[in-house]
Formats: structure tokens, sequence, C-alpha cells
């Protein structure tokens, strides 16, 4: 294969030994076709120059990577599945297929995979993926990464000629084997299931991995007993800046369970997602959650749930006392982390703490004054770059939904404030009269394309608005090694 310099490998992972992971076969596809390729991130790690047959060995039949690991691991880990506790968790249909370091970063990051085959832990399941499902994860996926979300990547989308069937979708559906490009797979639940098992030894080496690995800031933590708090410290900074990034992006991740995050604080798993409409706390993604437990306003109050039960995992090896200290972080670095999201979701400089903490409840306020009418990404659209959009937001589609009151406060404290790189707003993007948006009934009918007539021009030309999006607001992206 034709590899770059920037191909580096780094498989870690597997050194931390079987009781982490099972080695497993990929399963045989009947048909295997590209159907999508992220050329960009793929060029990140070294791997842009594959041709699609080279892809294909890579990504449909998972053949080993130079000098990265000789075989698939369907991780192991267990997890609170709508706060039930579930020990029949794990990598079901997917594994650990390499891992390698980022170009101009050197982070880790791993390929994953999502409907490759039957692992020990599929349980009943098929192994499989549906193309509908990778196609949505795609779609996520791209969108999310625009507006500044540490999100992974969908890497590859293989379509793999087997039909499906579904309760949740018609059936028989197409298939596919979906790859995706992550800080980290290790998730709240790899811990949880170390504690399940009482294994003290083993969370004091997954520990040390993850602090070596993804927070090496932490590396001269003088004693042994402190690095667990240290570590849930830093992760609880990292999980209250994901969360302030969903609400900022208007995102609902519909499927918060403790094996849905992880370590690094990046979102991932993309099932029964969806962005907002308009402002609606009680927004629910999941048709599922019929208590609205995951609905959007809950978010950061689960996010916090979630860090009390890796927490719990951490008593085995610490006293609760510096670890309950570390969960009250949570607070002050969400309200700092959801503050900063918006001024930069707004293109706006920031004043400090207080002052960007006053402006986004102002801009929470306006959204609710605006209702159903107003539609949660236009908002953003209109205004960004703050005083300097005034006059574009005040003649364009949605002025006369800006004359109430919470928006005359929230104008009057734009005005306190300068524009961030104002020269973003000459992008043809803000030339258009309506920004670029991902509601559920606009994935449906790029579905509908696929499904019905095999039509892959509107999903890819829905990629490519994504992309001049998130070229257009050039928003802040995670760099931490």
């Amino acid at each position: 294969m034709p590899f770059s310099t920037h191909y580096r490998p780094d498989p870690l992972f597997e050194r931390l030994g079987p009781e982490f992971a099972d080695p497993v076969r990929p399963a045989v596809f009947p048909m295997t076709k590209v159907r999508h390729r992220h050329d960009r991130a793929a060029a990140s790690v070294g791997l842009g120059e594959l041709t699609d047959d080279e892809w294909l060995a890579a990504f449909a039949r998972f053949e080993p990577l130079p000098a990265n690991q000789a075989q698939p691991l369907a991780m192991r880990y267990h997890g609170h599945q709508f706060r039930s506790y579930n020990p029949d968790l794990g990598d079901g249909r997917g594994f650990l297929y390499a891992q390698l370091r980022e170009a101009g970063t050197s982070r880790l990051l791993d390929l994953g995979t999502k409907g490759s085959g039957q692992t020990p832990y599929s349980r009943f399941g098929d192994g499989r993926l549906t193309l509908k499902g990778a196609v949505r994860e795609a779609l996520a996926a791209a969108m999310l990464d625009a507006l500044g979300v540490p999100t992974s990547r969908c890497f590859s989308v293989i379509e793999t000629g087997e039909a499906l069937t579904r309760g949740d979708e018609p059936s028989p559906t197409r298939s596919a084997v979906m790859t995706r490009l992550s800080h980290s797979h290790i998730r709240f639940g790899t811990f949880q299931r170390h504690a399940y098992f009482e294994r003290a030894d083993l969370i004091s080496t997954l520990i040390g991995h993850v602090i070596e690995t993804y927070y090496p800031e932490l590396g001269e933590t003088p004693a042994a007993e402190t690095r667990p708090a240290a570590l849930l410290t830093a992760v609880t900074a990292r999980s209250a800046h994901l969360a302030a990034r969903w609400m900022a992006a208007g995102f609902v991740h519909g499927v918060l369970n403790t094996d849905n995050m992880n370590i690094t604080g990046e979102s991932f798993d993309y099932g029964p997602y969806r962005f907002l409409p308009f402002n609606d706390p009680n927004f629910v993604a999941a048709y599922f959650d019929e208590s609205g437990l995951y609905r959007f306003g809950r978010q950061p109050e689960t996010v916090l749930w979630n860090l009390s039960q890796l927490a719990g995992t951490l008593t085995l090896l610490s006293p609760p006392e510096p670890l309950t200290e570390a969960l009250n972080t949570f607070g002050e670095a969400y309200r700092g982390a959801l503050a900063g999201a918006m001024v930069e979701r707004l293109g706006l400089q920031p004043k400090g703490l207080d002052a960007d903490a006053d402006l986004a409840s102002a801009a929470f306020r306006a959204i609710a004054e605006g209702g159903a009418t107003l539609r949660w990404e236009p908002f953003f659209f209109d205004w960004f770059g703050g005083a300097a959009s005034e006059a574009r937001a005040l003649k364009g589609p949605r002025a006369a939904l800006y004359a109430g009151g919470a928006f005359i406060d929230f104008r009057r404290r734009l005005s306190d404030y300068a524009p961030d790189r104002p020269e973003r707003l000459t992008h043809p993007f803000f030339a258009a009269p309506e920004p670029e948006e991902l509601l559920y009934d606009e994935i449906e009918t790029l579905w509908a394309a696929i499904a019905e007539r095999d039509d892959w021009a509107p999903f890819e030309a829905k990629l490519e608005r994504i992309e001049a999006a998130r070229l257009a607001w050039d928003l802040a992206q995670p760099t931490k090694a």
C-alpha cells in the first residue's frame, strides 16, 4: 500500500493484554463497494493515497496495516444503559482495527469499526450495520465537526451486499461496514467492567495507560493514590467541554449510556441522534426514550451522572473525598465551557467568564422567545459576528422574529462585543439566505434517494455543503496530544 510520510502506526492498546480485549476475525462480506471515504481525515493519518482497491483491503477485509495491530480486537466493557447496569456489553459488532498518530498534533487516533461481524459480545445480534445507519453517522459526524464539537469522524463506509432485518426500519434493508476515526474508544464502561469483577489491579493498569497515552500532563502526579482523582478531574473537564459543545450545537445524542462516553471527551457512536429544529429543552432524540431521560436539556446532568459512575469505579483505588472534589469541578467547568462555546458560535471575541455567561443566557432566552418559528441553526447564522451582522439579520427572512423583548436585550449585549476574525463574514456561505442544517426530514430525504434510486449525489452534495460550512465557521477544534 502507498503510505505517505504521515503514516505513523502506534498500536498501544494491545499492550494492555488479554483482560481488555479479545482477538476476533472480521466478517467476510458477499459484496464490497466503497460508498464514502473521508479523504481529509485519511490524509491526516497517512492513508489518503490508497486506491479504492487498497481501501477495500483495509476497510472491508481489514487486512492488517503495516506495523500496526496484527488482528482486530473486540474491546471489553460494561455500562449503564438508561441507568440500568448491564454486564453483558462489549464490542458486539465492532472492533479496534488500528492506531495511528495524527499529522501535526501527534494525537493517538483509533480506527474502530461498526458492522464488522459477530464477536464474543454479540449476544443475539448479527454483528451487522444497516447502510442507513452508516449514512446517518457520516452526516452526524460531519455536521458536528463543522460545528466545533469534539467528535469521531466517519472514515469509511463500505456497502456489503447483505439483506438485514431490523424492527425499526423497513426490512430487508441494505448493509454496510463503517470505520470511524476517533481519539479513543476507551469508555467509562471499560473501567466499570473491571470494577464489576473487583479487579483493582486492572483499573490501576488502565489508569496508567490512559494517563500516559492521553493525559501525559498528569504523568508527574507524585503518589499512586492521587492519580485516580487527578485523572477524574481531567476527564470531568473534557466531558464538561463536550456537553457544552453539544448544547451550543443544538445536538441531542439520544443514547447517553456510560458505554457511549469515552475518556477523552469525544462524541461518538451516533444512533438515534437529532439536531434541534428549534429551542426545546424537552426534545428527545430516541423514540424508545419514553421518559425523556436523555432529552436535550438533561444532557449536562446526564454527563455528570455518568462521571459519577466512573468515579465509583475509582473508589477501589482512592478514598472517596478527592473523587467527590473532582466531580464538583463539573459545574464551573461546564459554565465556562458553555459560555465559551456560545461566544464562539456567535463569532465574537470573548470578554470574560461572567460577561460571556450573561451573553449565553441572553442568547438562550432570545431563541426561546422565537419559539417553533425560529430554527436553531438560522439564529447563529443570522447573528454570526454580532453587531457586524445586525443589518444582515434585520433584513433577512427572520427579521420580524428579532423585535421581541428578549432580542432587544440580546442585541444590547451584542453591541459590547467585537467580532472575532470578521473576515469570515466575507465567505460566500454568509451571502446565502439560509445556513446549512441537518434536520430529520432532510436525512430521510437523502436516504430515500439512496434506497429508492441508488442515487448518492444528494448525500455527497450534502457533505460538500457541510464542509463549506465548516470552512466558513472555522470553529475551534481539539488539538491536545
